[in-house]
């Protein structure tokens, strides 16, 4: 039993691993249970320490499901390029299709007649002006999306990363592909604007 100490507790050493729990073995006065101490506390504070996985219901929620096979499948088809793309032109047929009957409706020239322009259009012809506009701008926009989302799709899946370069690249591709059929000039400056659009557009949504 060790000395007390002016003001301190009473310490006294752990007993060591000596026969029938008594005093400590051969080399006494705790050896080696200070060395299970030490060892405990590498293992629990010390480099040795390893974080432990922390589930649900250890923070007081309800431990999450494994998810089924159908769920899996349902998540890889969502992720994929052809899903994205065909997202992608669904919301440009809407979107160009709801900007071309906008533009009509403001166009004052919407429904004349070019070869007889004193003639005052119908209601009939107005509406069917507009539906044509409307329509021609979604085909437009359709196309521009789906090439734009499965391009950038494409071209992220093989860098394996998401940044801007992804759709500066993308932008690139697709101005150049709807450009180039009107010569070289107007592809490049299609790959030109689309790309610079893409990272306006990428820089404000980040």
């Amino acid at each position: 039993m060790a000395t007390p100490q002016a003001g301190g507790p009473v310490l006294s050493p752990l007993p060591g691993p000596g026969p029938a729990g008594g005093a400590a073995g051969a080399g006494g006065d705790g050896g080696g249970a200070a060395l299970m101490y030490s060892q405990l506390l590498q293992q629990l504070v010390g480099e040795r320490r390893q974080p432990r996985p922390l589930s649900p219901a250890a923070l007081g929620g309800f431990p999450a499901p494994g998810k089924s096979e159908e769920q899996k499948m349902v998540e890889r088809v969502m992720e994929s390029c052809g899903f994205k793309a065909a997202l992608a032109c669904v919301g440009g047929l809407v979107l160009g299709g709801a900007f071309g009957i906008f533009t009509a409706g403001i166009d004052t020239n919407v429904g004349f007649d070019p070869k007889d322009p004193l003639k005052t259009p119908t209601a009939r012809e107005v509406l069917k002006d507009m539906g044509q506009r409307g329509m021609s701008y979604a085909k437009n926009f359709a196309i521009v999306g789906a090439m734009f989302s499965c391009t950038e799709c494409i071209i992220e899946s093989y860098r394996g990363k998401s940044d801007w370069k992804n759709s500066v690249l993308s932008g690139c591709v697709t101005g150049g592909a709807i450009g180039f059929r009107a010569g070289l000039k107007a592809g490049t400056l299609g790959c030109a604007g689309f790309a610079a659009f893409s990272a306006v557009i990428d820089y404000y949504l980040r």
